[in-house]
């Protein structure tokens, strides 16, 4: 059990510094501090933050890989981590995009993603 909350816990933390790579030159260009940046400062600029997401995301997998000895298949591990990407992605579209609205149409599509979880771990016959 406590591989399994560590190896989830190595995944909030990678999906946080993901998304922050993914989007948060978009923030900084909003905000006039990336706005005249040229497209390949941008990527270096997000691939250093892509270096701490494989930091934690690397370990993570490893430690919670069955086959290393951890709790999770490797579609478990997957399954998880998209649904953990969705959930820190939502926190951090809220609190840093104000724009951004929440719709129905994005509650059910995490709703049919908690599902996929339920299926990802139902025991094989």
């Amino acid at each position: 059990m406590k591989t399994a909350i560590i190896t989830i816990l190595l995944l909030v933390v990678s999906n946080v510094f993901m998304t922050f790579a993914w989007y948060g030159h978009l923030k900084l260009s909003v905000s006039g501090i990336s706005k005249n940046w040229p497209l390949f400062a941008v990527i270096l600029f997000s691939w250093g933050i892509a270096l701490l997401e494989y930091s934690f995301m690397i370990p993570a997998n490893k430690m919670g890989f069955k086959d290393n000895g951890g709790p999770f298949t490797l579609f478990q591990l997957k399954i998880i981590q998209e649904v953990i990407t969705l959930t820190v992605f939502t926190v951090i579209a809220m609190l840093c995009f104000q724009g951004q609205k929440f719709q129905w149409n994005h509650a059910a599509s995490y709703l049919c993603l908690v599902a996929a979880v339920v299926f990802a771990f139902l025991p094989n016959k």
